[in-house]
């Protein structure tokens, strides 16, 4: 009895460390020391002290692979995977991959954390989405805010917010241009698009699956997704004067810690009740991070309470599962979309559609066999415009893939 008990105890706070260390677990673009602005480093840090953790990838010194995701073939080791310098970057704890895209070039890339090795493991998507040869060298046109949202895609913004791509994170990547940010009417002379407030810095998310911009310029715009539309909360102060905010990431206790590309000075943390920020003592002043990562969302702590209460105007949000598309069009504009079952054996299946708060919208069995791996799904032409939940049962009510859709 007693043994059974020194177990489960040891057990349970082994969980709770393992809980804590992953709440921890940010990553920092860097270049290699005190003076150097080559943002092509991966370090881990402690998010609540700011000190260095370990190198992860050094250019020129760590062995890696780098590979093309969709033909597995290696794009060569001339090639640092952090070449150009890397200024967005996201980190799917689900998934334990490392995403990023480096300035002047058209892919999404990420590191694989969880690969097996000596070699670290690179992998590499392109997409005109991300740049078009007409517009890579252009800075406004650059992807410099990335993170990963509550439902679990990830989310890239350009410098002048005119394109919000959103990519899943499984193993087949698909990119949907989502469109420009649109500013709130009460911004007024404070937009998302200005160049002198708004450009660079980083993107966070909250557990109700809403964005955050934290311009370099220490400017803060929450972002609704749906709509697209970016409204100014707020200014970070008590900051030193030449601290730009490039990477932001949120702690274990819901607080935005900033880190600048520019000033060797440090780590500061600030929350949105006051957006004043101080300075994590102690933190690192050797490697200035042009980029923070980690799982953490603002607002966990809250929404996690919510559930518990079962709040009535809680709407929980529902997270990707698989992170691969079976869905497209996607957005869905003709009230109508189509559904791969590629991979899946024949029978029957159940497609139910809920808004975000698992409401039923609609309801529809197919029967798929070896032949027909393509449903086409309409929508009534009523179909209120908006994001949807699409999950995918088969016939014995086991969970195919779920995936979010917006009907436009």
């Amino acid at each position: 009895m007693n043994l059974k008990l020194l177990l489960s105890t040891t057990l349970i706070s082994a969980s709770l460390v393992s809980a804590a260390q992953d709440a921890n677990r940010t990553f920092a673009i860097t270049g290699d020391g005190n003076g150097d602005f080559m943002w092509m480093n991966i370090r881990q840090v402690d998010i609540n002290t700011g000190k260095i953790l370990q190198d992860v990838y050094q250019r020129n010194k760590t062995a890696f692979v780098f590979a093309d995701a969709d033909t597995k073939k290696a794009v060569g080791t001339s090639a640092q995977p952090t070449e150009t310098m890397v200024a967005a970057a996201a980190y799917d704890k689900n998934q334990n991959k490392l995403f990023f895209t480096p300035m002047r070039i058209g892919e999404l890339r990420w590191l694989d954390l969880g690969a097996k090795g000596n070699a670290q493991k690179f992998y590499t998507v392109k997409s005109a989405l991300l740049n078009s040869a007409e517009s890579i060298r252009d800075e406004a046109k650059n992807f410099t805010r990335m993170v990963i949202g509550a439902d679990g895609n990830g989310y890239a913004l350009t410098n002048d917010a005119n394109r919000l791509v959103r990519f899943t994170t499984g193993k087949k990547i698909t990119i949907t241009d989502l469109g420009n940010l649109i500013d709130d009417e009460s911004n007024k002379t404070i937009s998302i698009h200005n160049q002198c407030s708004s450009w660079g810095g980083d993107m966070i998310a909250d557990a109700y699956n809403k964005l955050y911009v934290i311009s370099a310029n220490h400017y803060v715009f929450s972002v609704d997704i749906e709509t697209r539309v970016a409204k100014y909360i707020g200014n970070i102060g008590g900051l030193p004067a030449n601290y730009s905010t490039n990477g932001a990431a949120v702690d274990k206790d819901g607080a935005i810690v900033v880190a600048s590309a520019n000033a060797f000075a440090g780590y500061y943390k600030f929350t949105l009740t006051d957006f004043n920020a101080k300075k994590i003592e102690g933190s690192d002043m050797v490697y200035n991070a042009s980029d923070l990562a980690n799982g953490n969302l603002l607002f966990q702590k809250e929404v996690d309470a919510a559930k518990k209460l079962g709040t009535a105007d809680f709407k929980a949000v529902v997270p990707v599962i698989t992170n691969e598309a079976h869905i497209f069009p996607n957005p869905v504009t003709a009230n109508e979309f189509k559904i791969s079952f590629d991979g899946q054996a024949a029978g029957r299946y159940n497609i139910a559609i809920t808004d975000l708060s698992g409401k039923p919208v609609m309801n529809r069995v197919v029967t798929v066999n070896g032949k027909t791996q393509i449903e086409t799904i309409p929508l009534n032409r009523t179909f209120a415009k908006g994001m949807y939940m699409v999950k995918v049962t088969d016939a014995n009510n086991k969970f195919i893939f779920t995936e979010r859709i917006v009907v436009q």
